[in-house]
């Protein structure tokens, strides 16, 4: 079984991203780590547990400009978007080879870690594949093995629902079978994440 590990919101401004967030839930999202070689960092917000978060992923303007494309899409977008999620697994290679055999192009594994700022090191194995849209329902995968969760630590809110759109509705939920994972899936004309979180001041929609 594949289950929700966390939502990623991309943005190419994080000052007014953070704002927002802070401002409609009353909660403020903590700085996460960087991801050094990729020219990106975080901040995180748990969302009502100690295995489930938002991801805010957006540049690292002290690195130096990476050799490859920031991931989702973050070098060219005007603004914040819900551009895909990721499921967590304890078997990482088995699900992998499962969607290669309905054809199904997922990556492969590749070893990622990044330093929190207290200096914890978290480690975790994670498959990304080519990003060919703004938005991916088809989630990526993530085995955190031995490593802490990032979750346990953060401040909460609550997530309310979680669903997609997708053209190719039978075609993904297939993928989704195969990932042995799941999400309110519906026709829609384009590819579209939508999650509602609530918090403290209020409640807001991320797509």
């Amino acid at each position: 079984m594949s289950d929700l590990d966390h939502l990623v919101l991309a943005t190419p401004d994080f000052e007014t991203t953070l704002a927002t967030i802070t401002r409609q839930l009353g909660v403020e999202p903590v700085e996460g780590g960087r991801h050094d070689g990729r020219g990106t960092r975080n901040y995180l917000l748990g969302l009502g547990g100690d295995d489930v978060y938002l991801e805010i992923i957006g540049p690292d303007e002290t690195q130096p400009e990476p050799a490859r494309p920031r991931p989702f899409g973050i070098d060219t977008l005007t603004e914040a978007h819900l551009a895909g999620w990721v499921a967590r697994t304890s078997d990482i290679e088995g699900a992998l080879s499962r969607a290669a055999k309905i054809g199904f192009p997922s990556g492969e594994a590749t070893d990622m870690s990044r330093t929190r700022p207290d200096g914890v090191t978290l480690n975790w194995r994670i498959a990304l594949r080519d990003f060919k849209q703004p938005v991916e329902v088809v989630p990526f995968l993530i085995d955190w093995g031995a490593s802490e969760h990032p979750a346990a630590a953060l401040p909460q809110a609550k997530l309310v629902s979680f669903s997609a759109t997708h053209p190719a509705f039978r075609a993904v939920n297939a993928v989704l079978k195969t990932f042995d994972t799941s999400i309110a899936l519906t026709p829609g004309i384009r590819p579209t994440l939508i999650a509602t979180i609530e918090g403290p001041a209020g409640t807001l929609t991320l797509t």
